[in-house]
């Protein structure tokens, strides 16, 4: 029997887009076809807004009603008309615990401040990774503390994988139960809301669009994509994904780079097969 899925969530980086970070002609064209068919679209991330923003405008969300969910969850915006439907926040008086830690451990920390990105280290080598990843322009200070934005959806400490460890058990332990902790790349080390979590913020937007789990497919490749695989009436991994999130999966397509995300659509959802 065919489903009916009226909502597609999709994982940007190891997922939509390819190894040079880009959205190939395919998926371009399967998504845009998809979008008129009357599929809503919703890209959800552990990257900022405005690292998201370029690719809603590519696929052209705001003229078909879409969504970004980004900061893992921590943020759901309406892009057809810039409403924020949801948000969750890091409390204040972490910020300077984040910030002493990775001074001491020799490491960066960085947040966002719209379109930029605010840290006193502009040419750390893993801060030039993450403006590069996001499209997003550096903006330096020489006092993080003062000028960070509070409250804040989210920080980023880079640096050297090995000692990054010691930071994430540090932090894990001293903010246990107030902040999660964990590494989304060997040298990035995610601070952000507690319980931040992709199906989790899902669900709120699942109610409030009159929307049920069994309408979704959520495709993903990361550890981060395994709540939302779980969550969606049909989950799609990646043929690149982590072992966890094949498994967890209903369905494996191919990977980011053999157009995975086109093929999972025309499967889905435009074929008498699913």
């Amino acid at each position: 029997m065919k489903h009916t899925y009226r909502l597609l969530v999709l994982d940007l980086d190891g997922t939509l887009t390819n190894s040079k970070k880009e959205i190939s002609p395919r998926n371009l064209q399967t998504l845009l076809r998809l979008q008129e068919s009357g599929v809503r679209l919703v890209l959800a991330s552990g990257r900022p807004t405005y690292g998201i923003a370029p690719l809603a405008e590519a696929l052209q969300m705001q003229k078909h009603h879409g969504c970004i969910l980004s900061y893992n969850g921590g943020e759901i915006i309406d892009w057809s008309t810039g409403e924020l439907l949801y948000k969750n926040l890091l409390p204040d008086d972490v910020l300077p615990v984040l910030y002493t830690a990775a001074v001491r451990n020799g490491q960066t920390i960085l947040t966002y401040d719209n379109e930029y990105i605010l840290t006193e280290q502009p040419d750390d080598e893993y801060v030039l990774k993450e403006a590069f990843l996001n499209k997003m322009q550096i903006r330096p200070t020489d006092d993080f503390l003062r000028d960070a934005p509070l409250p804040l959806p989210k920080c980023l400490i880079v640096g050297d994988p090995d000692r990054l460890m010691q930071t994430e058990a540090e932090l894990s332990l001293r903010l246990q139960g107030r902040i999660s902790v964990y590494r989304s790349e060997p040298y990035f080390l995610e601070l952000v809301p507690l319980g931040i979590d992709k199906a989790r913020s899902l669900a709120v937007l699942l109610e409030r669009l009159g929307l049920t789990r069994e309408e979704m497919v959520a495709m993903g490749d990361g550890y981060n994509d395994l709540s939302m695989i779980r969550f969606a009436g049909m989950g799609v991994a990646m043929a690149n994904a982590q072992e966890p999130v094949r498994k967890a999966a209903d369905y494996i397509t191919l990977s980011n780079d053999e157009d995975g995300v086109a093929v999972a659509v025309e499967k889905l959802f435009f074929s008498n097969e699913a």
